[in-house]
């Protein structure tokens, strides 16, 4: 049954809000971490990026079927930006997922049929006080704080950015995700398909990630954080291709 974790079929869900923070780390220490199907997806041939997208998902279902199939998850998902070309010798921008949590065993439960993202649940909270939102996660232990603000957002103090539209590029998701297996020198595409896309800069009070401390990157910066709300979106069917 080993087909069923390939993406066999289409997949719909309504993000009612999707936060990334997105992270800069020199090249070389980012390497390591990606298979060699796959290339980093660099700024100014110095930085690679990694993304932690939390997403609040409504009526996640196989697409076509009808909305009270669907259920309402929130995912967390640590990502490499990277870039693939494939037989078609189209170059492809996308991510490479190392890490995928969720609020519910049930998405857990499948995810983990139809995917291969290793999906674990974890407690993922959010709460709201005097223009400020924390997103937590005790099990996992990670948190941040957003400012919210209606006057202009400044980039982070240490990012390699100059303004947000060079930010924005590397604001997430991509259209395409990545699983390379390379021992049978396989990988699968999955497209995703948005519309009205309009990322929202965000001013971050404060972060800390467990995961990205055991990743024991050195050099690392946040680059960016960005909020989109309320989009339909979906993937299509995997697509498996050899890329030796």
């Amino acid at each position: 049954m080993k087909f069923l974790k390939n993406h066999p079929f289409a997949v719909s869900a309504f993000f009612e809000s999707s936060v990334v923070l997105t992270f800069a780390v020199p090249k070389a220490e980012l390497q390591p971490l990606i298979p060699k199907a796959l290339q980093l997806d660099t700024f100014q041939d110095t930085w690679g990026f990694i993304a932690i997208a939390l997403v609040r998902t409504k009526g996640l279902r196989p697409k076509g079927t009808p909305h009270f199939l669907g259920n309402d998850f929130v995912l967390c998902g640590y990502r490499i930006f990277v870039r693939y070309t494939n037989q078609e010798g189209r170059r492809l921008r996308g991510l490479y997922i190392i890490k995928s949590e969720t609020n519910k065993r049930k998405m857990e439960f499948f995810g983990n049929i139809f995917t291969h993202y290793n999906y674990t649940t974890t407690d993922i909270r959010f709460s709201e006080k005097e223009g400020m939102r924390e997103i937590y996660s005790k099990q996992s232990d990670f948190n941040f704080q957003l400012v919210d603000s209606e006057t202009p957002v400044e980039l982070p103090a240490d990012s390699p950015f100059a303004d947000w539209k060079e930010a924005r590029r590397f604001a997430g998701p991509l259209p395409f995700t990545f699983t390379v297996d390379e021992k049978e020198g396989t990988i699968l595409i999955i497209e995703g398909v948005r519309q009205q896309w309009i990322p929202k800069p965000l001013k971050v009070q404060s972060y800390h990630f467990k995961f990205l401390q055991e990743l024991n990157l050195r050099g690392i910066v946040l680059a960016n954080a960005f909020e989109i709300k309320n989009i339909p979106y979906y993937w299509k069917k995997g697509k498996m291709e050899s890329w030796k």
